[in-house]
């Protein structure tokens, strides 16, 4: 009898009543901590997900070549532990193989980066400009996968798919780390997700606030001493 996984691993949803955990459980440099005010969703359970969600991705794809787009600068931490842990569910799974043969299927992933600026108030897709990539022409015909580290209102990343439509690609997938339950939402759900989590001032795993904290291994919630501290980049 073999137990076959699932193709796709439901998210998980970190409850608006949810505190966190006290930043004393953790090895925080005390320097930081005086700017934060709770550890919302530690570091070795966002590696266990994201190891998870390599697995879907690679299921999903079924060997198939495609190009892994990361969305900077946030998405570049959970771009390079995803591709990571593709990798080595490729490695386990055709451990049976050949050298060669398991070196070709890793060959198959190649990556891009790319960095978005858009227009506030503007709906046009001709207002998002991709900066980073040679040429989104590059992409066409290809299995693509785009990945974020963070949906917040959803709207930048409807207007890239939208823009992509125009280069025919074979499939399109997104995945992020996190979706962030706000008012200001269009609804958009990445096919790959994380972690839910609620509007809260979060900080970590990359994602920083003017700059600073993105060394932080936990997701965390900023102090509201924290705020107001970092409300404007030090020159």
């Amino acid at each position: 009898m073999s137990l076959k996984m699932p193709t796709k691993s439901p998210f998980i949803t970190i409850s608006d009543n949810f505190d966190g955990y006290p930043l004393e459980s953790f090895n925080i440099n005390p320097y930081l901590a005086t700017n934060l005010d709770r550890v919302l969703i530690p570091g070795g359970f966002i590696q266990d997900r994201i190891e998870r969600l390599a697995c879907d991705i690679a299921i999903d794809l079924a060997d198939e070549p495609f190009v892994a787009l990361c969305v900077l600068k946030g998405g570049y931490v959970f771009f390079n532990d995803l591709l990571d842990k593709i990798r080595h569910f490729y490695r386990y799974r055709y451990a049976s193989q050949t050298p060669n043969e398991t070196t070709d299927l890793a060959q198959q992933m190649k990556v891009e980066f790319i960095r978005l600026k858009s227009y506030e108030n503007e709906r046009s897709t001709s207002d998002l400009k991709v900066i980073g990539i040679e040429s989104l022409e590059s992409l066409r015909g290809k299995n693509v996968l785009i990945v974020e580290d963070i949906i917040d209102t959803g709207k930048t990343m409807v207007r890239l798919l939208e823009l992509l439509k125009g280069y025919n690609l074979k499939t399109i997938r997104v995945t992020s780390l996190f979706v962030k339950r706000t008012p200001l939402s269009n609804g958009y759900t990445p096919d790959y997700v994380g972690f839910n989590i609620p509007n809260k001032f979060i900080v970590g795993c990359n994602m920083d606030y003017n700059e600073y904290f993105r060394d932080l291994n936990h997701v965390c919630v900023m102090s509201e001493i924290g705020k107001q501290k970092y409300s404007f980049k030090k020159h």
